[in-house]
């Protein structure tokens, strides 16, 4: 298949190097000295894939208008503040590619994708999938899950097409599903990435790294209190956890669990992860929200935790630590800067 991918930094990285690795054709689109450092070296991938160089089937651009042809799949991962500027440029791309999708944190970007490309155009997805860019030419991919990558039509079912896109991301090392209901497993994805950002940003601080707040029961305690409170408005929408994206996904043993198991199996999560990182050398241990705050960068905080508060209060649930926590959250986000 041709993908394209614009906003190809760290996570961008990881997922095309290794869709290129496998053998198929990828366009990244990215900052010029990210892409001319693809270009005179390759890119090189460390972490939890070991670490390579890729530079067969891997094309590397500054601006969509320079990506020639026409694609299967075009992914969007820009950060979600930057999509109407992305999309702006990509206009040229419009009538080049077949399937358009986004695998950017939050809710509704489906139908913002659908304006720009056209309803019938525009697939689900969703990846828990982690990747840093440490320098120029250089990405680390510090985060998977058994299953890591989610592909489905968003009114529902698996076709051909779903089939293609996720048998290309399994070939190329990502544990993939098609399934029927993306819409679950977007919910889920983002009660995900809310308790571990959400968490991060109010518990570690800056040094921390994410074993190291699951190491001490407190704050694992901590951990647990805010996705029960995840829990109640997503049960609340008529969704049972699933626990798409476990070992991080412990949904359903949150939800029946007394707190001082769930508190140990989070604390096991938490030893596992570090016994992982010393494995493949990686050190950064924190999700893109906390490494936002780390590095000094304005926070998606009302991307990734304001649904979930705009749904409790739709539905007149009470979310005391989920309000705790975005307030913490958008206290420190009015010192960062774009």
């Amino acid at each position: 298949m041709r993908f394209v991918i614009c906003g190809a930094g760290g996570l961008g990285s990881v997922i095309g190097g290794m869709l290129a690795r496998a053998g198929e054709n990828v366009t990244l689109v990215g900052r010029p000295r990210h892409m001319d450092a693809i270009k005179a070296r390759g890119l090189r991938i460390s972490g939890i894939y070991g670490d390579f160089q890729v530079r067969d089937n891997l094309t590397c651009v500054t601006h969509p208008d320079q990506a020639d042809g026409a694609f299967d799949l075009m992914i969007l991962l820009t950060k979600a503040k930057d999509t109407e500027t992305a999309l702006a440029e990509a206009a040229s791309l419009k009538d080049r590619v077949s399937m358009v999708c986004s695998l950017q944190n939050g809710i509704g970007k489906e139908e913002r994708l659908r304006q720009w490309a056209g309803h019938d155009k525009v697939i689900g997805a969703s990846t828990i999938e982690g990747g840093v860019l440490l320098e120029p030419g250089h990405a680390l991919a510090g985060l998977t899950t058994p299953t890591t990558a989610y592909f489905g039509e968003l009114d529902g079912g698996i076709t051909p097409r779903i089939e293609a896109v996720a048998a290309a991301f399994q070939n190329a090392g990502f544990g993939t599903r098609a399934v029927a209901d993306i819409q679950q497993v977007l919910w889920e994805k983002l009660m995900q990435i809310g308790t571990a950002s959400g968490w991060s940003v109010s518990t570690l601080g800056l040094p921390l790294t994410f074993p190291d707040g699951l190491e001490v029961r407190q704050g694992a305690i901590n951990y647990v209190m805010l996705a029960r409170d995840f829990l109640k408005v997503y049960k609340a929408m008529g969704y049972q956890p699933q626990n798409f994206y476990a070992p991080m996904g412990q949904f359903r043993e949150f939800d029946r669990l007394p707190l001082d198991q769930a508190v140990d199996l989070m604390m096991d999560v938490g030893v596992r992860f570090r016994e992982r990182a010393r494995a493949s050398g990686e050190t950064e241990g924190r999700t893109s929200m906390h490494q936002d705050l780390h590095r000094g960068r304005r926070m998606e905080v009302d991307i990734i935790l304001k649904p979930y508060l705009d749904k409790a209060a739709e539905l007149g649930i009470d979310v005391p630590v989920l309000q705790y926590v975005y307030g913490v959250a958008k206290v420190q986000d009015a010192f960062l800067s774009d």
